[in-house]
């Protein structure tokens, strides 16, 4: 079978933060190959599939070495000769062989190495760029983007408490003019922070810009203004998703705002982010409380009618955190992130089950990223509706952007562009409209 994997090699890389992560090279019997570096992430939550990291003095204790000896001596004979096609199939030999259900003993890491390299070689035999293959019988479909503007939190430093303000181009009619239009707003707020005696020049490790503008509240407010600044209309063109990450400023019990001096009860938080959405054109939040605050995502569930509630850490990607949060009635969308779950086929079923219960779906990168484009094929191929890479600068970021122009424009002109229609049923913007 021209399918079958015949070599396997893995290698320690560098993400994009200059963090080892495993690089694997993937060869098939009838002459394809592929080679995939998978991402990490910053902010983790503790329910994501586990990386391996090697400890020691290597790398500060973050090398990776142990997981790629995993990939070349435990993984590839265990492979050899399997259908990289078979994606289930394989991954379902990869869960078996690590036999842990956060895949602890090879590490993530290893796996998905594996995982995304035969999928994307299984492509390429084939003939077919990776959105086709995952796509399968389905109509593929361009993603609406959000687009990071402004960051705090673990990606800068904590220069503001929430992770990410990012723009969303809601009113956009195709997704060149998405991030033609995100470009001009990230440009927008980086003038308005000069003026204001900011430095615009350096980028927190999504691109975002970052600085410490004394609340949280400003920076939503930054992006809201940069949106009219260039000649978009808040609300209608152009919409904004913030990113609390909750998870990391929960400290005994209580949500720590350092930039501001202040701390917060679960209750007290939501009812100031759901304040954002009534006064500023918000359409999206992600993780406004804590990963495992159930009176909090109650009270989100309550609060934050009406707008797109994203959970990441909430959910982790993972098909039992997802039911459980299904039949609690907790968010309304869901952040998928490959390396939270740890295979190729078990974020694609996480999906699936997303959409079938009505949930808005957001393909999500990580912090840590490489320059591999593959994501993009992911929004696209499993028609996700909605992607999350970051800025509009850093290579590691573009590199997505790039894949998806190019998809636009080259590889498949006929695909539908998503738009305001992938955002959660009845999320709308209620704020400066």
């Amino acid at each position: 079978m021209s399918t079958e994997i015949s070599a396997v090699v893995a290698w320690e890389a560098l993400d994009s933060r200059g963090r080892p992560t495993v690089g694997c090279d993937i060869a098939l019997a009838g002459g394809a190959a592929a080679s995939v570096t998978v991402p990490a992430g910053a902010s983790t939550g503790r329910h994501e599939a586990r990386e391996l990291r090697d400890g020691g003095v290597r790398y500060g204790g973050l090398g990776v070495r142990r997981a790629v000896r995993h990939v070349n001596e435990d993984i590839a004979p265990a492979v050899r000769g399997h259908d990289a096609a078979a994606t289930a199939a394989l991954d379902a030999t990869l869960r078996e062989l690590d036999g842990t259900p956060e895949l602890s003993s090879l590490g993530a890491n290893a796996v998905l190495a594996v995982s995304l390299a035969a999928a994307l070689a299984a492509a390429r035999q084939a003939g077919v760029p990776l959105f086709r293959h995952l796509a399968g019988d389905s109509e593929p479909v361009l993603p609406l983007p959000m687009v990071n503007v402004f960051s705090g939190g673990a990606h800068a430093g904590g220069a503001v408490d929430v992770q990410d303000v990012l723009f969303v181009p809601v009113g956009a009619g195709s997704f060149a003019e998405a991030m033609e239009w995100a470009a001009a707003v990230r440009a927008a707020a980086a003038r308005r922070l000069e003026r204001a005696g900011h430095t615009a020049a350096l980028v927190a490790d999504e691109g975002g810009l970052a600085a410490p503008l004394g609340s949280n509240r400003a920076a939503v407010e930054l992006v809201a203004a940069a949106i009219a600044d260039a000649g978009l209309e808040p609300g209608g063109d152009g919409a904004i998703a913030v990113d609390v990450a909750a998870t990391q400023l929960l400290h005994d019990g209580r949500y720590a705002l350092r930039a501001e001096g202040r701390e917060l009860e679960a209750g007290e938080l939501v009812a100031e982010v759901a304040a954002w959405c009534r006064d500023l054109p918000v359409v999206s939040v992600e993780d406004p409380v804590g990963e495992d605050d159930a009176a909090g995502w109650d009270a989100a569930r309550r609060e934050l009618a009406g707008i797109q509630v994203l959970g990441d850490d909430l959910f982790a990607t993972n098909a039992g955190r997802l039911e459980d949060g299904i039949d609690r009635g907790w968010a309304n969308a869901i952040l998928v992130k490959v390396n939270q779950n740890g295979t190729l086929s078990g974020t694609m079923d996480v999906l699936r089950r997303a959409r079938a219960a009505g949930y808005a779906t957001v393909v999500s990168a990580r912090s840590g990223e490489t320059e591999d484009a593959w994501l993009a094929d992911l929004a696209v191929g499993l028609a996700a509706g909605q992607i999350k890479v970051g800025s509009t600068m850093r290579s590691e970021r573009t590199a997505k952007w790039n894949r998806l122009l190019r998809i636009e424009a080259v590889l498949a002109p006929e695909l539908r562009f998503a738009g305001r229609a992938a955002l959660a049923p009845l999320a709308g913007v209620r704020g400066g409209a």
